[in-house]
């Protein structure tokens, strides 16, 4: 990595940490304020599967794209969104979209925690600051986190962190200039945008 682009990271570390120390997450899904279309996109930081370092830069995109947040690969809902997506992937990406996927799952677990193998482009969004910069982040209460945990399932161990904070079930699309052209949310987990639906919605963006 040169000098500009140390710089370049060192900026946006700095910029991201002082909107995570501005705005804390709601502890309730059904409070959250995604951030709505015509809004210009954040940047933010996140991870690899191998550990590496991924910055999504807005104003430097070289195509529109795609970004789907999902809980994690234990949550069985995101599983089988994942698996509905396997034909609407395809379809987004030859329109000329990257398609980033963003769950809590920390880099050495996102493709083994699946149910099944995908090919898609996951990232690790375990410290959430895409899904606070998005606006789709919320914590979790201690006793429903305790109810997990009596399920075999701690945050902490699948995260690698203590914040116990997940993103509202989201499909954004973002722009080459940066700007948000279609965002869902659902505060219910179990709902989800049908396949059918993405693409309609990378078809309508670039028109």
């Amino acid at each position: 990595m040169n000098l500009k682009q140390r710089l370049t990271s060192a900026l946006l570390a700095l910029a991201l940490a002082a909107a995570a120390a501005g705005s804390a997450s709601p502890d309730d899904p059904a409070r959250v304020k995604p951030l709505e279309v015509g809004a210009a996109a954040p940047a933010f930081s996140a991870r690899e599967a191998d550990g590496q370092p991924f910055l999504f830069q807005p104003k430097k995109l070289s195509k529109p794209t795609m970004l789907i947040f999902y809980r994690g690969g234990w949550c069985p809902y995101c599983n089988a969104h994942l698996k509905d997506l396997r034909t609407a992937v395809p379809q987004v990406s030859a329109l000329g979209f990257e398609v980033l996927f963003l769950s809590t799952d920390r880099p050495e677990i996102l493709r083994s925690s699946l149910n099944e193998t995908v090919d898609y482009h996951l990232l690790s969004d375990n410290e959430v600051n895409a899904a606070r910069a998005f606006g789709v982040a919320f914590r979790m209460d201690d006793a429903t986190y305790a109810k997990y945990k009596t399920y075999g399932l701690d945050l902490e161990e699948t995260q690698g962190a203590t914040h116990h904070e997940l993103p509202v079930p989201a499909v954004f699309i973002v722009d080459r200039m940066g700007n948000i052209r279609f965002a869902h949310t659902n505060a219910d987990y179990k709902q989800r945008l049908p396949a059918a639906d993405v693409v309609k919605a990378a078809q309508a963006a670039i028109r």
